[in-house]
Order: C-alpha cells, then structure tokens, then sequence
C-alpha cells in the first residue's frame, strides 16, 4: 500500500467511526459511493482529490485531517538528539523537549548552564507564566525589580512577560526544567 494511501485511510476510517457514521452514512453525506468509501478504507485504488474533498466535506473536517499522518500519542525524546540553542558563547544550552507546536498553550525546555554562565531573556508574550525546576546546582534568577536564588530541589514560578535572567551560581554544572505557559 502507497504511505501516503495508508495515511488517507487510516484517517478516513478514524474519522468516520468517531463520528459513528456507517459506511452508508458518509456515502450519503459526501456523494462518494459506500464501494469507492470501502476501497479507500482498505488503501486500494487511487482516489481523487475531488473524492477526498467530498469525504473532507461531508464529516465536516479540514482537508488536511484525511491527509495529516497523526501524530503517535507516545512519543520518547532524547535530549541527545536535539540540537540546542546557545547562549553565552554556548555555556547556556537550551534545548526545547516539547515546543507549543500543536496549540497546547505551554511548552517543555530543560537547559544545562555552565559555572559562572549567564542569560538574560526578553519577555514572553502577555501572561506568560514560567515555572522552572531546578534539578541540579544552583541559580539566581532576575525577574522584573526582584532576585531569587534557588537550589537544586526548589522550584520557582514567576512571570515570564518581564525582563528576566538566569546566572549558575554554582560551581558545577546547574540543570533545570523549564514550562513555559502561555495563555
């Protein structure tokens, strides 16, 4: 079966049953007939982008919804593989684990800072809120008029929509995890 075949299926298949239309149903509603709709489902044939138009139309979702490969709802990220951004001639690493690529309103970033290392970051957008983890060392954290350290164990929130900065305190390598909510 052609990728791009299996992909239409699949979604077709998964977008019918969740709106518990039978295959007669959708047949009805989109013009396309219950045998083209059956062959599609299995991957066979070649259908038309007129037909998938009809099918997008009649359970009423966007086109690309029948030819988007879904996402997996699992999904294992390894730090390694992520190319970091660099800050303070890369003594500051950050590395975006889950960036609000799908509408979630927040995103994941775990960052590394060298001893002595600095970043000063601008503002977020209004209403962004961060909330930082820290999991290793320890850091000092400027936010708007105040200051803050924190330790490996302790946890900040502030917000994020103000000037803020980050500086390793420690001696050793300091680590954190990063959420950023965005409202």
């Amino acid at each position: 079966m052609d990728a791009i075949h299996g992909v239409v299926a699949d979604n077709i298949k998964r977008l019918r049953e969740a709106r518990r239309l039978s295959m007669e149903e959708l047949s009805r509603l989109s013009g396309v007939s219950k045998s083209m709709l059956a062959q599609i489902e299995r991957g066979e044939g070649n259908p038309t982008l007129s037909s998938l138009w009809k099918l997008a139309n009649g359970m009423g979702v966007p086109f690309d919804a029948l030819v988007t490969r879904p996402k997996p709802s699992y999904a294992i990220i390894k730090t390694a593989d992520i190319e970091p951004i660099l800050e303070d001639d890369g003594r500051v690493r950050n590395f975006s684990i889950f960036p609000d690529d799908d509408g979630r309103r927040f995103s994941v970033y775990y960052m590394e800072l060298e001893p002595g290392s600095r970043w000063h970051a601008e503002p977020h957008g209004r209403g962004t809120v961060e909330f930082i983890s820290l999991l290793s060392g320890a850091l000092e954290i400027q936010a708007g008029e105040r200051t803050f350290a924190i330790t490996a164990g302790e946890h900040i929130r502030f917000p994020g929509d103000t000037p803020h900065a980050y500086r390793n305190t420690h001696t050793g390598q300091t680590t954190l995890q990063m959420i950023l909510y965005c409202p």
